[in-house]
């Protein structure tokens, strides 16, 4: 017998948004920089892996993260953050199937690895805390993924056992992590498979007009 979750827990940036990567080297091109120089320069880089990490514990301003990123690249700082992914839209898909599987009775929480809220807010226009029943953002509470703690923290916000819950994010290292503590995780590589592999777990139509649960 097939037994369905009962919690959603959904990463944000490339999985409620369009991808990271494109809007990046969307950005890349713009500034008139090689392809690949921000994965170089911020991702590949032990000192930009540092400042990213810090920016997303918050003990870094996104302003702080701006001005020391845009040293190691070379470039203007102003607003960098929102310049990188000011091409990022919404994954309408993901986030009508995630509104269907409340609207089922289903909990859905947001778990993201935040990146300062000011000068530029990824959530903004999203009604992140109307539309979900948890919002955990990692700066807020000096932990990020892959840490255990924030983990626990999104499941305690939703009052559910991991068991009981599917996590979903666009980063495959983040996954392990959250099953060692008994998530069903799913990785989010295009939207349609991600819809797909939720309406399995949690035996809800997310796609039609009147999301139902399915009978066990």
């Amino acid at each position: 017998m097939t037994q369905h979750r009962k919690g959603l827990v959904l990463d944000f940036g490339g999985v409620l948004t369009t991808p990271l990567l494109p809007a990046a080297l969307a950005f890349e091109r713009r500034a008139g920089l090689a392809e690949g120089t921000l994965l170089t320069g911020l991702y590949l880089n032990p000192e930009g892996i540092r400042l990213t990490e810090e920016l997303e514990r918050g003990t870094l301003t996104q302003t702080q993260w701006n001005e020391a990123a845009g040293r190691l690249l070379g470039i203007a700082p102003d607003s960098l953050m929102g310049r990188i992914f000011a091409d990022l839209r919404p994954e309408t898909s993901v986030i009508a199937a995630a509104a269907a599987a409340r609207r089922a009775g289903v909990k859905v929480g947001i778990l993201s690895n935040s990146v300062g809220l000011t000068p530029w807010n990824l959530y903004d226009g999203y009604e992140v805390d109307e539309l979900y029943d948890a919002v955990v953002l990692s700066e807020v509470h000096g932990t990020r993924k892959p840490e255990r703690e924030i983990f626990r923290l999104v499941l305690e916000r939703l009052d559910l056992p991991a068991e009981e819950c599917v996590f979903v994010d666009d980063t495959e290292q983040y996954l392990p992590p959250a099953a060692e503590l008994g998530f069903t995780t799913v990785h989010a590589v295009e939207p349609a498979r991600t819809v797909a592999a939720l309406e399995n777990l949690l035996g809800v139509a997310l796609t039609g007009a009147r999301p139902e649960r399915t009978t066990p």
